[in-house]
């Protein structure tokens, strides 16, 4: 656990305090100089407004050593976030099990637990994040809010009205039946959104005001920030590039599709390709570990998805002008295995001109997705102090 002691007092802030706290939660250690300049604050005000942050505990004074922004090399104090403020538990639902992970306030995981569904109704769901919730938090930091994500169509963070994984095609009051059994307070929100959240906030997407998060996996997801903001729509985290053409000579996707980001990218497509060639049953694993190895099959049906990837990363760039794509998902490490097509096809779809992109790719398990609910309820938290 955190060593730094959690605030005696519950925060309540003003709308200018709470831009200084997230100026910190997002980008500190930042020192006093740098928070007032992009918040347009004189230096009495900040001063005004961090003091009770400080004294109460949610910012901490870190050693900064000379301030380079100040006269005479002055030592500087730059602020910080205490991690162990509050806590929050991330939890992930898919068709077969729920995923929770116990965070602090910087989504860094504490301890995480699984419990298999084998019901997938609303109530077994309730049931399963309520025992994984006592068992990550028992004997720990009391929790401030619970997130909870899954695939599907969430209203106003609450309620489910899709969710194919589940079969869930009516409304469901997911977050109302979770607050009444865990007497806390719960957001809801699609997977593929809270991941993004995840990523802008604390992840390899952290300081980008735009930037896009690509999944592949059982599915494609894709997910976008602009100006500091999560694009979020009814459309959105439904996989709306999920039949984007790619290869005209590729093959069909179950909807009859050719070539399309599903027929190209999703592992159950890789694993079809290459156990025809292969004559027998082959899993995505060894897909890929044949394609390194350099199988001919396998290498020919990696390498073609890899050049599907990268037309993929260069279309999304060119269009929304982001300059950082996250690749994250259950079968990212195809994009690690045909990196050599990925970056040449990403060349070839943009133009020389261009200003450099950059690619990175992010080992995702379901502790992963869960850490991205656990960030939509530190984001709904903060906004709430």
């Amino acid at each position: 656990m955190d060593a730094t002691p959690a605030p005696s007092t519950q925060i309540q802030m003003t709308g200018a305090a709470r831009a200084v706290a997230l100026e910190v939660l997002l980008r500190g250690p930042v020192s006093r100089s740098r928070i007032a300049q992009r918040l347009g604050l004189s230096a009495g005000s900040l001063t005004r407004l961090t003091r009770p942050l400080v004294d109460a505990g949610l910012l901490v004074e870190e050693d900064g050593g000379p301030d380079r922004e100040s006269r005479a090399g002055r030592r500087s104090r730059p602020l910080a976030v205490n991690p162990a403020a509050y806590h929050f538990l991330g939890v992930k639902v898919t068709g077969d099990a729920v995923h929770a992970v116990l965070t602090n306030l910087r989504a860094e995981a504490l301890t995480s637990a699984r419990r298999p569904l084998t019901d997938r109704g609303p109530a077994s769901v309730v049931a399963a994040v309520r025992e994984l919730a006592d068992e990550c938090t028992t004997g720990g930091p009391p929790v401030s809010r619970v997130g909870v994500s899954l695939g599907g169509h969430v209203r106003e963070h609450t309620t489910v009205i899709t969710a194919p994984f589940l079969g869930w095609t009516g409304e469901v009051p997911l977050g109302g039946l979770l607050s009444k059994s865990l007497s806390l307070p719960v957001v809801v929100d699609n997977d593929l959104l809270a991941l993004t959240r995840a990523e802008h906030w604390f992840g390899a997407a952290r300081g980008h005001d735009r930037c896009a998060v690509l999944t592949i996996g059982s599915g494609i997801g894709y997910g976008l920030v602009m100006h500091d903001t999560v694009v979020d729509s009814p459309d959105a985290g439904i996989g709306l590039l999920s039949h984007v053409p790619l290869d005209p000579l590729g093959p069909l996707c179950p909807d009859g599709h050719r070539g399309c980001a599903t027929a190209m990218l999703t592992q159950s497509s890789l694993c079809a390709a290459v156990s025809v060639g292969l004559r027998r049953p082959v899993s995505y694993e060894e897909c890929l570990d044949l394609a390194a190895s350099g199988d001919p099959v396998a290498a020919r049906v990696v390498t073609d998805a890899g050049r599907a990837l990268g037309r993929l990363v260069a279309a999304i760039a060119n269009f929304t002008l982001v300059r950082k794509i996250v690749l994250a998902g259950e079968g990212v490490r195809l994009a690690e295995v045909a990196r050599a097509a990925v970056d040449e096809a990403v060349r070839e779809g943009r133009t020389p001109s261009a200003a450099p992109l950059q690619l990175d790719i992010r080992q995702s398990d379901f502790t992963h997705w869960a850490r991205g609910a656990a960030t939509t309820a530190i984001q709904a938290h903060v906004l709430d102090m």
